[in-house]
């Protein structure tokens, strides 16, 4: 099989992340920084929004770049550790690590798991 690369996602899964996950005018900081420092151009406005019900309400975004999307939830609920995932899918090529640095520091998280997947087609 020949498999021709296409884009890659980065899974950013982060734990013990500050109160920034709780305010949405910090979400919108953060995916205006995270764009700049992985070189992506936003297209349009990003949608947040708090949503759920129980133990899965939270906030979560959706921001289309020009080469895809990057989309987060985070989960701040009573007895959490304060959970924050963050996918990014690009088929320009970015520093999926530099990604991840970025949004541990950025959430001040105790701990930050990176998986990335290439997607491919043939």
């Amino acid at each position: 099989m020949n498999e021709k690369l296409w884009g890659k996602s980065a899974m950013i899964d982060l734990v013990g992340c500050n109160e920034n996950i709780k305010q949405p005018k910090k979400i919108q900081e953060f995916i205006d920084k995270l764009c700049s420092a992985i070189n992506m151009k936003k297209h349009g406005q990003c949608h947040i929004e708090r949503f759920g019900y129980g133990k899965l309400e939270g906030w979560s975004f959706m921001q289309f770049i020009e080469t895809s999307s990057i989309t987060g939830h985070f989960d701040e609920q009573v007895g959490s550790t304060n959970l924050a995932f963050i996918d990014i899918f690009s088929c320009k090529n970015f520093d999926e690590k530099k990604a991840a640095l970025f949004c541990k520091k950025f959430f001040q998280a105790e701990r930050v798991r990176l998986r990335t997947l290439k997607r491919t087609y043939t």
